[in-house]
């Protein structure tokens, strides 16, 4: 079976600020994940990536929040949504004046 792609979305804020969802189902767990998607998920404001959930083959779930970058326990694909919303959000929060 070859890997199926089940969303991809950009999703337009303004003139300066979008979100790109892309999930795959593959057959086999990538490396370093225990499910059976391949996903990307990429908040970006003036072109650059501020929020990004990702399972990079060879390091697993993880997500980028700014310069830093920490593991990511996946559950579901609807959970990872919700949780790169609030994330995204939370970024819109704490650089509203920026």
């Amino acid at each position: 079976m070859k890997a199926t792609l089940i969303a991809r979305t950009r999703i337009v804020y303004s003139t300066h600020s979008f979100a790109e969802l892309v999930l795959w189902r593959v057959p086999r767990p990538v490396s370093g994940s225990a499910h059976e998607f391949k996903y990307r998920l990429a908040y970006v404001v003036h072109s650059v990536c501020v929020v990004r959930y990702d399972n990079e083959v060879g390091k697993g779930d993880h997500r980028h929040y700014g310069a830093s970058e920490t593991s990511y326990r996946f559950s579901t694909s609807e959970r990872l949504i919700v949780d790169f919303q609030k994330d995204t959000t939370r970024w819109n929060d704490e650089n509203s004046n920026s």
